[in-house]
């Protein structure tokens, strides 16, 4: 899939972002997918360019340019448990500095760019997410009822919490379908009744599973909480829910 580094224009600044689409040439549907906590990496730009495979323009941002340009973090071939919790204390004070103000700025940023491209179809776009990514798009989604058609989150960060500004309550505004991927620890069950209960009262189209057998992070090959059966189990959801929503 031909494949391109790009810079987006935001009000801060330059985000530098990853790009891939099909080969045969043409117009796509637009998707913009949000990264995990461990950023743009080799590994998400696999996953954009086998989504390109099927037909999409997939643009990966890197929501940590503030700081440094992707790879944000020096990660280690293959993550495992006992990496954590260093990683993890160089990446939490990243994740703390994007706030929902900054999410928000990014997200008209990124949309805008994303259905400018020449290789974009016009017509809605999809947000799709990974631990935090999930709820970056849960919050582009409902800010951009106009132009998000699809939103989909795999072992997503915390959508529901009780915060004034926690993602699930803004889902009043949503037009978009949605899917939900858990891990089996990702949600409580009164959280998911939660959700639930948001996706219900806004008329949505919507599906929350919990994929058996899975921990939170199932579909990053290069972490040792990757799971195969629940990474296949991920693109049979998602691939039709893109099929649905932007055709």
């Amino acid at each position: 899939m031909p494949a391109t580094t790009l810079s987006i224009p935001t009000p801060d600044g330059q985000s530098d972002a990853f790009a891939a689409c099909p080969d045969e040439g043409g117009t796509h549907p637009g998707v913009l997918l949000y990264p995990d906590a461990f950023g743009p990496r080799p590994v998400l730009w696999e996953m954009a360019r086998e989504l390109a495979g099927h037909g999409y323009y997939v643009l990966v941002p890197n929501v940590f340019y503030r700081h440094r340009p992707a790879p944000v973090f020096d990660l280690p071939e293959q993550i495992t448990a006992e990496d954590r919790p260093v990683l993890f204390g160089q990446i939490m004070p990243l994740i703390e500095a994007h706030t929902t103000e900054r999410a928000l700025s990014d997200a008209g940023a990124y949309l805008g760019f994303l259905t400018a491209q020449p290789e974009v179809s016009a017509g809605p776009v999809a947000t799709i997410g990974y631990c935090m990514g999930a709820v970056l798009a849960m919050r582009t989604a409902t800010a951009h009822p106009d132009k998000v058609a699809a939103v989909a989150g795999f072992h997503p960060g915390a959508l529901v919490t009780d915060q004034p500004d926690s993602a699930h309550r803004q889902i009043p505004s949503l037009t978009a379908q949605v899917h939900l991927g858990l891990a089996e620890n990702d949600m409580t069950p009164e959280a998911i009744t939660e959700i639930s209960h948001a996706f219900d009262a806004a008329g949505v189209g919507y599906s929350c599973e919990i994929y058996p057998g899975t921990v939170h992070g199932f579909t990053m090959a290069d972490t040792d909480a990757y799971d195969p059966a629940g990474s296949k189990r991920h693109w049979e959801r998602l691939l039709p829910l893109l099929g649905s929503a932007l055709t």
